[in-house]
């Protein structure tokens, strides 16, 4: 591909979206990033802090969710899971996650709508892991009894969902199709409960992105019957 073709698909494809990012920088600076700023910080403090003799408690009291317990509690921990990052794996990168998607999302959507999605995506995957051991190993979706004791915590869900979202609202459909085919990837190559509460945040936002889609175009029907003259259809 030549560099002129790279140059308009970069483009077509990331154009608007770096329009919208570079505009509420340009604007607002880092108080447009007030929210992703607060959320890699909180992350960064679980982190020391779950490394810690008596920290490691705290947080296992407040933001350690697993499939096992109940629901009820696992609702009350799920949104501080989100910055709690896994004890396997490295903090930088659940760090750079968050600052580039949550602050990529809070720019181009804002922070109460990156909010949503982020805590919808991290809810699809913890609810998915409690049907999964439900239907047991047998099934295509279903998971070992032993998935109900891991630790299911960090962004990485939030993380997917948000930037199927941020594809979808500035049409990134390429990007989008990317990302998807990387968690259905890396479900094949390591069939785990991370990989398939990915594929479960993407559904989750997949819905909302058809919600959404549907709203917009009622408004647009809307707008345009009320400039044509037309009396506002009724449902």
């Amino acid at each position: 591909m030549s560099r002129t073709s790279l140059s308009s698909f970069a483009r077509r494809e990331w154009g608007a979206l770096h329009a919208a990012v570079r505009a509420e920088l340009t604007g607002k600076r880092w108080r447009a990033v007030c929210l992703t700023l607060v959320s890699v910080a909180l992350t960064a403090f679980f982190y020391v802090l779950q490394h810690r003799p008596r920290g490691l408690r705290l947080v296992h009291e407040f933001g350690f969710v697993r499939a096992e317990d109940p629901l009820w509690l696992a609702l009350l921990r799920t949104p501080l899971s989100l910055f709690v990052p896994a004890l396997d794996l490295p903090v930088w990168g659940a760090l750079a996650q968050i600052l580039l998607v949550f602050g990529i999302a809070e720019l181009t959507l804002g922070r109460r709508r990156t909010l949503l999605i982020a805590y919808a995506s991290t809810l699809a995957g913890t609810t998915y892991a409690r049907i999964g051991v439900a239907m047991g190993p047998d099934g295509a979706f279903g998971l070992p009894a032993s998935d109900a004791r891991i630790v299911d915590t960090g962004p990485s869900a939030a993380v997917v969902g948000l930037a199927v979202f941020v594809c979808y609202r500035y049409r990134a459909r390429v990007t989008a199709g990317l990302v998807l085919l990387a968690m259905i990837v890396e479900v094949i190559v390591k069939p785990n409960l991370a990989g398939k509460e990915h594929l479960a945040a993407i559904g989750a936002v997949l819905v909302v992105c058809g919600a959404d889609a549907l709203l917009r175009r009622r408004r647009q029907c809307l707008r345009v019957g009320s400039r044509s003259g037309a009396p506002p259809i009724r449902s």
